[in-house]
């Protein structure tokens, strides 16, 4: 059986939504920088598909970033001398992904001046293309004080006047000079407001052949996205990978197979990437969480849910991944389903991610020895909160699981 196909277009849109969480204080930076980027793109005359593929690249020119503190660096200042690690971080993700690996590149040199640029071994697409990212990103900085405001109409000039100045050290001036031509009209700054942001991508979208993508790629998707959501903390390195390793391998042994059992998977690899918006420093705490601490972690699972039902609308994937902290007793988050409502694969997806949470080192506690984990499972087994044949079926095969757990 072969899996549902996606829309790469309406995939990367919806998934960019997600990196837009780590910027809590700075909300659809990266649609920003797609949407200048693209006009830009197209007042200097290049072909549609490049100006496609530059507003991808605009929406997931960020990826490298999974820290609240690291995206405020790169939002306060025109220049930061740690912009660079995100950009190599970011560069590697997209490789290893065959959809988007053919971004890798602009991504990896998008904090690099001009100057520098011109310096290196690289083709003049890839020059063009990564600066045309800085400037995009720079323009957002400079005019983010004023978003949603008529008062960018008044700092606008200041913006161009400011950023002309850099003109051949970090900007090229052709970029500038288009830059400067299509801001001179108000509607380029008023695009900006958020509502009319997404109604210009969806508008865009429409315009757009689909192109599907297949589970092998699709998995690539998700894995791309699941590295940054582990990024966020050294906790929790390869847990959405060893996850979903886990979740697959229940979901075998309980026979499911097919699309059934790459949906799964997929869920697996996402069930986590709600988290984006979760503060490291809450993630990071060693103590027990304040109530405040404990709201805002909670509702990461119906981030969660939101944010794939984008992508996989008409599968079970949000679901199974949004449900991760549901329990068969009803006292779960963030939908207080009990286990009637809970599908079994539902169920699998929250053992696997309680099972392997309990196998690593989190900031308030040591990694727990395998006959540990199994007593805390059966104990949630006879409280009612855990299925009793999915914590059956896993201890069948402890020692396996806990190697997967551990990423051995």
């Amino acid at each position: 059986m072969q899996s549902q196909d996606i829309d790469l277009h309406s995939a990367i849109t919806a998934l960019s939504c997600a990196l837009d969480l780590v910027g809590i204080d700075e909300v659809k930076h990266g649609k920003r920088v797609a949407i200048m980027a693209f006009h830009i793109a197209k007042e200097l005359n290049w072909p549609d598909a490049e100006c496609l593929s530059i507003l991808h690249a605009g929406m997931l020119h960020d990826c490298g970033v999974s820290q609240i503190r690291e995206h405020r660096h790169l939002t306060e200042t025109l220049e930061w001398d740690g912009a660079e690690a995100h950009a190599i971080r970011g560069a590697e993700y997209l490789a290893a992904c065959p959809p988007l690996a053919h971004l890798s590149s602009e991504i990896r040199y998008h904090h690099t001046r001009w100057e520098e640029l011109l310096q290196l071994p690289l083709d003049q697409r890839t020059r063009d293309r990564a600066n045309l990212l800085y400037l995009a990103d720079r323009i957002d900085v400079l005019q983010a004080p004023y978003i949603n405001s008529e008062k960018i109409l008044l700092a606008a000039p200041s913006i161009i006047t400011r950023l002309h100045a850099l003109a051949g050290s970090l900007f090229s001036p052709d970029l500038l000079a288009a830059f400067a031509q299509i801001a001179k009209s108000q509607s380029f700054w008023l695009a900006m407001d958020p509502d009319y942001l997404d109604e210009d991508l969806r508008d865009v979208g429409k315009k757009v052949s689909p192109v599907t993508v297949d589970f092998s790629a699709q998995r690539e998707l998700a894995r791309l996205f699941s590295r940054v959501v582990d990024a966020k903390s050294s906790y929790t390195e390869q847990h959405s990978e060893c996850v979903a390793l886990i979740t697959r391998q229940l979901a075998i042994e309980f026979g499911i197979a097919g699309q059934e059992l790459q949906q799964i998977e997929i869920a697996g690899l996402l069930h986590d990437i709600g988290k984006l918006r979760v503060s490291e420093e809450i993630i990071d705490k060693p103590g027990k969480l304040t109530a405040d601490e404990r709201a805002c972690m909670q509702r990461h699972s119906y981030d969660t849910y939101r944010i794939l039902q984008r992508v996989f609308a008409d599968t079970k994937i949000p679901i199974w991944a949004g449900f991760h902290h549901e329990n068969l007793r009803g006292e779960g988050y963030p939908f207080k389903s009990s286990g009637a409502l809970q599908d079994l694969e539902c169920r699998i997806i929250s053992v696997a991610d309680i099972f392997q949470a309990l196998a690593q080192n989190r900031p308030y506690r040591a990694s727990m020895d395998l006959a540990a984990i199994m007593n805390d499972l059966q104990h949630r087994v006879e409280i009612g909160e855990l299925d009793a044949a999915v914590v059956s079926k896993l201890a069948e095969h402890a020692e396996d699981y806990y190697q997967l757990a551990r990423g051995e």
